[in-house]
């Protein structure tokens, strides 16, 4: 049996681990993400999805120590900015509506008042 000093014992680091598994759920919630922002008219439904696939991914990833981290925080980043926007334009659609109804009622009425006037 050979005796080594203290500082001259041969040092092997560890084998390198596997790459971890890329969750396929923040994947989904990435393209959904994109998808919410670039696609018109269903971007609202898209960016909605986009937010729950990336919350259930990021549970998976905690639990399960998968990859895909980022790609679900950027599905989630996306998804809300989706929404957001989705949200915003169709309110913005709505209270337009709401303002063209209400100019027609304004107007009949001012057209109402002068005829009874003209009695």
């Amino acid at each position: 049996m050979s005796y080594q000093p203290f500082g001259q014992q041969d040092y092997y680091p560890p084998p390198p681990s596997p790459p971890a598994h890329t969750n396929g759920k923040s994947i989904a919630a990435l393209v959904l993400g994109i998808l919410s922002i670039i696609t018109p008219y269903i971007g609202l439904l898209f960016g909605i999805i986009a937010i729950i696939m990336s919350a259930i991914s990021l549970k998976e990833i905690r639990n399960r120590y998968e990859g895909g981290r980022g790609l679900a925080i950027a599905g989630l980043v996306c998804g809300i900015i989706g929404t957001i926007i989705y949200a915003l334009l169709i309110l913005l659609l709505v209270i337009f509506i709401f303002a063209a109804f209400n100019m027609n009622d304004v107007e009949s009425i001012r057209t109402l008042h002068f005829n009874t006037n003209n009695i």
